[in-house]
């Protein structure tokens, strides 16, 4: 289960840094005439992609002590 758990949050932090690369793309082609670009939507993008990384790492941390503490009861 733990293994799952760290699986899970390894798999939402790159999902958010996809995400958060993705927006950073749209970010860096505006003014430039090629694509339409709304920054504020952009900027809320940006704040959940970190929000929705950090929510991710706290379950790999979490799954962290979950293991490690059952090696301390099993040492």
């Amino acid at each position: 289960m733990t293994i799952s758990a760290i699986a899970s949050g390894a798999a939402g932090m790159h999902r958010a840094a996809d995400r958060l690369e993705a927006s950073a793309s749209r970010v860096a082609r505006f003014g430039t005439g090629l694509q339409d670009v709304d920054l504020t939507t952009e900027m809320v993008e940006t704040i959940m992609a970190q929000t929705d990384f950090k929510a991710a790492a706290t379950v790999v941390r979490a799954a962290d002590r979950m293991t490690q503490t059952t090696i301390d009861i099993l040492a």
